[in-house]
């Protein structure tokens, strides 16, 4: 159980310290100023830089493939456990759910930059109604 945390722990800090500014151009981190306050910051390359050329398709959509794919398999996990009646490993799947989605929701509020995620959610369901109106409009 720890050499697990521990390597859930380094996947961690890989993925947010160096995958995700070298892959998509993306980090996130906790900044505490003067007065102790804590604040996030969610970063993401410009596209005018010359280093996001180096950026590839390919290398992007392996990383949000796995960005998205490890807390999904974490769930799946946690529920296992839930359902085996195998509590001992709740410690660890539930450290594994708490960093793997911690990268993920990090690094899609570095993605969307400073939109707000529900007002973008409610903004494409929104385009995805419309668009559904509009095309049963022309066909009838």
């Amino acid at each position: 159980m720890v050499t697990i945390i521990l390597l859930l722990s380094c996947d961690f800090w890989t993925v947010k310290n160096v995958t995700g500014r070298l892959m998509v151009g993306l980090r996130w981190w906790n900044h505490i100023d003067e007065d102790g306050k804590s604040h996030w910051v969610f970063e993401s390359r410009k596209a005018s830089s010359p280093e996001s050329k180096a950026i590839s398709e390919a290398e992007s959509r392996i990383f949000w493939l796995g960005l998205i794919a490890c807390p999904v398999l974490w769930v799946i996990f946690a529920f296992s456990a839930l359902f085996s009646f195998k509590v001992k490993w709740l410690p660890v799947v539930i450290m594994g759910v708490a960093l793997q989605g911690a990268n993920l929701y990090g690094y899609i509020r570095c993605k969307v930059g400073s939109r707000n995620l529900t007002s973008m959610a409610t903004s494409y369901l929104g385009k995805q109604f419309l668009r559904q109106s509009t095309g049963e409009d022309q066909t009838s």
